[in-house]
């Protein structure tokens, strides 16, 4: 099992319980990995990037299973590897609370006004100024997926109604009913949530039009992937005032370039795609590495599967 982007001496920690069940090959970087992949059955992508392995990917004719330490797989996923017979599994259900708990943090900020008193205490200001409640208010998840799962519990418990838009209408215990129609649901949004995987079907899914459709007192918060949303556009929704501000863990370019309108704008809360980020997650998602290897080594279903073809896990 070769793990990519890292060494003997800088290891996953709690690696070693793997070695039970498999024989690990530590891999630093995509100069070495053609020769590491021969004779490997399986890659855990480690701190590793995707052209490492699809320029080694030749070599890779053994391969039948690759671990992403992450949940999103769109920095994984090549055309090569899509067509292969080899399974991907992620490490689903690592980062929902964590994200979803920096989603209430973003909703709360807003709603009681805390980056605005924190500015003016900057300033040393004793600046009052009226503030909302969540309860009542209207969140809107758009990719109803466990990360929205997780936040709609919580936002349910503060008061807050709860709707979501999936590829497929449907009865859900969590959100009651997942409807397909996005436009609509946006209009009646006080808060939106983007919580998609980034596919070929979701690239710039929040476009000019949606931001247009959606209230001047409403806030969007991406803690799925930059690229499903429209930049430029969200940019100029915010600078017009067509939509009240907006909480942002990831973005079309990261790092946030130094010149992007965004660091400086007051309604726009920039965090540096760190919202799934815990004490111990690294652990966290080594834990499911180890207990794949143990199903793998006993030739039993991996967990956390993931449809290439659609490009985000499933079951």
């Amino acid at each position: 099992m070769v793990v990519l982007g890292a060494t003997p001496d800088d290891a996953p920690p709690g690696i070693d319980r793997a070695s039970a069940d498999v024989e690990l090959r530590f891999v630093p970087d995509g100069k070495v990995l053609p020769a590491a992949l021969r004779g490997a059955s399986g890659l855990f992508f480690w701190r590793a990037e995707r052209a490492w392995l699809e320029s080694a990917w030749p070599e890779a004719g053994g391969l039948r299973w690759v671990q992403a330490a992450s949940d999103g797989v769109d920095g994984l996923l090549f055309p090569e590897l899509v067509a292969s017979g080899v399974h991907v599994t992620n490490s689903r259900g690592v980062f929902d609370d964590a994200i979803a708990e920096w989603v209430i943090g973003a909703i709360l900020a807003f709603t009681t006004g805390i980056l605005v008193q924190r500015d003016a205490q900057q300033t040393r200001e004793w600046a009052y100024a009226s503030k909302g409640r969540a309860a009542g208010a209207r969140l809107v998840v758009v990719g109803p997926g466990p990360i929205g799962r997780a936040t709609a519990v919580r936002a349910r418990a503060l008061g807050m109604r709860v709707g979501a838009v999936g590829r497929s209408a449907r009865d859900d215990d969590t959100f009651g009913r997942i409807s397909t129609d996005l436009y609509p649901s946006l209009a009646g949004a006080d808060y939106v949530l983007d919580a998609l995987p980034l596919t070929s079907h979701t690239r710039h899914h929040f476009d000019a039009r949606a931001f247009a459709v959606m209230r001047q007192t409403a806030r969007f918060i991406n803690v799925g992937r930059g690229s499903t949303v429209d930049e430029p556009a969200l940019i100029r929704a915010l600078s017009d005032g067509d939509i009240a501000g907006a909480a942002l863990d990831v973005f079309e370019t990261e790092p946030l370039p130094a010149d992007s309108p965004l660091w400086s704008m007051p309604q726009v809360l920039v965090s540096p795609h760190m919202g799934g980020d815990f004490d111990g997650w690294e652990s966290a998602v080594v834990d499911v590495f180890v207990e794949n290897c143990a199903r793998f080594a006993r030739g039993e279903p991996l967990r956390n599967q993931v449809d290439k073809a659609d490009g985000f896990g499933v079951g």
